[in-house]
């Protein structure tokens, strides 16, 4: 195995980088649970960070809460609980008599759609003949008692919450919607019945906890190259290493070419993690007629494909003096109702609506000097491409002055003096994303709808030996 990353640091939107006096950024997720898990009901990142050996690097820690910021709360700090008893508190403080009520019935309604999700190990499936020996036999009981219900874990999660009578507008459901668009960029209208439904049973169960790796989320892409590299030792992980081409032969993909004139063969194909009209980008145009008519078909429907909006990124390393007892983990949402440009209500989707904070120095103390913290706050997947794109250097920086400010007054209620506090700052746009991470216009990633559009399955792409994974082929950024 090869890998070409095109970035100096490997992980994608999962690296991290330094500033300043050791202050220890993340350049995305923070919030990870499941990273322990074993067995085939196991969360599919922990199965695959055990499958290639990749877990015996990581050292990770456990909690069991997260603060929010609600109107409800009067945007005070309330600690949300994972757990089987997690969400009552929650209820009784935010929601009304019925709450509780809808909540019971949505369990009941869940769960036999989480035992059809969790019926079938994700590893498991697979595109060749294979499958029938990995999942069919092995997997039958399951698969046959999970009939009833299998046809509605790729709809929306909306279509479980009217079942379960959970009122529209009410606290329930906006909570349900926060937790869909956490997980897929979209309200619980297009996040698929499947993964919110997995989810929820991680996040109730017995032994439910959220976990952090330490080092950051850059050990997790540490972890995994380290699993490539032990494996053979012809096996390699380049950094600096962009890719210009993929090189296709006789209509199949055999390679690479990197922009440093490097050439890469492949023995049994080539990989691409890249987003995917940047894969279908990489295809030569001197290839044959059915290779030439495959791209210009494959990169059509991908430019047409719906996408999910961009972040936008405050990283702030502060002095903690006085801070003994800040919490890791926060999350505002200002109005469950707002509207978004051209007046259209779009909610916990409306733009600078809902902003996620993490200060990983909280769990880890080495991520930042003795005496400080490393803060990262950001919108997620709701900051619009289209403002920022043509602008001179000098509109490019008001702008993020200007577009930050939401980041800022989020942060204050976690730490109102933080702008006195504050001793590096760093502002990423949807610029950024697309100039660091290789995204699509800055895109956190498709935004195919439940019930009307799907992920192409197994990232098959219409070119012989070349396969997409991540981005395209799975909600969000890869990662999840």
């Amino acid at each position: 195995v090869v890998v070409c990353e095109s970035h100096t640091v490997i992980g994608g939107a999962c690296h991290s980088f330094r500033r300043g006096d050791g202050f220890h950024f993340e350049s995305g997720p923070s919030l990870y649970s499941g990273l322990n898990a074993r067995g085939p009901k196991g969360n599919p990142l922990g199965l695959v960070l055990q499958a290639v050996g990749a877990d015996v690097d990581l050292n990770v820690l456990t909690y069991d809460t997260w603060n929010v910021y609600l109107p409800e709360t009067n945007y005070q700090k309330f600690p949300a609980k994972v757990g089987p008893t997690g969400f009552d508190a929650l209820f009784d403080t935010c929601g009304d008599a019925e709450t509780k009520n809808e909540w019971e019935r949505l369990v009941r309604e869940t769960k036999p759609l989480t035992d059809a999700a969790t019926a079938i190990p994700p590893l498991a499936i697979r595109l060749d003949p294979g499958v029938l020996r990995s999942v069919v036999l092995r997997y039958l009981g399951p698969i046959l008692s999970s009939l009833p219900v299998l046809g509605r874990l790729t709809k929306p999660y909306s279509d479980v919450l009217d079942r379960a009578k959970v009122r529209k507008g009410g606290f329930l459901r906006n909570y349900m919607d926060l937790l869909s668009f956490l997980l897929s960029g979209l309200d619980s209208n297009g996040t698929i019945t499947a993964e919110v439904a997995f989810m929820l049973q991680e996040w109730t169960s017995d032994s439910a906890v959220l976990e952090f790796p330490v080092g950051g989320s850059q050990a997790l892409a540490d972890a995994l190259a380290g699993a490539v590299t032990r494996r053979r030792a012809d096996n390699k992980v380049y950094v600096n290493e962009h890719v210009e081409k993929i090189i296709v032969e006789d209509g199949r993909a055999v390679g690479v070419r990197t922009r440093k004139g490097k050439e890469i063969r492949a023995r049994r194909g080539v990989v691409s993690n890249a987003t995917t009209i940047q894969t279908a980008r990489l295809l030569p145009d001197d290839v044959d007629a059915a290779t030439k008519a495959a791209k210009k078909a494959w990169t059509k429907a991908l430019e047409a494909t719906p996408m999910n909006p961009s972040f936008m990124h405050l990283h702030v390393g502060f002095d903690a003096k006085g801070l003994d007892d800040l919490d890791m983990h926060h999350l505002v949402v200002n109005d469950w109702s707002k509207e978004s440009r051209g007046g259209k209500a779009k909610g916990v989707m409306a733009e600078q609506n809902v902003v996620l904070i993490s200060i990983a120095s909280v769990a880890d103390p080495s991520l930042a000097p003795r005496g400080k913290h490393c803060l990262h706050a950001y919108y997620p997947a709701t900051e619009p491409y289209d403002i920022w794109d043509g602008l001179s250097r000098d509109e490019y920086e008001k702008l993020k002055v200007e577009r930050s400010q939401a980041l800022w007054d989020a942060v204050e209620k976690v730490i109102p003096d933080i702008r006195r506090r504050a001793e590096v700052t760093l502002v990423g746009s949807p610029k950024t994303h697309e100039m660091y991470l290789r995204r699509f216009r800055g895109s956190y990633g498709a935004a195919y709808a439940a019930g009307e559009e799907t992920f192409p399955f197994g990232g098959s792409s219409p070119v012989p030996g070349l396969i997409c994974a991540g981005d395209f082929t799975f909600p969000g950024i890869g990662l999840p």
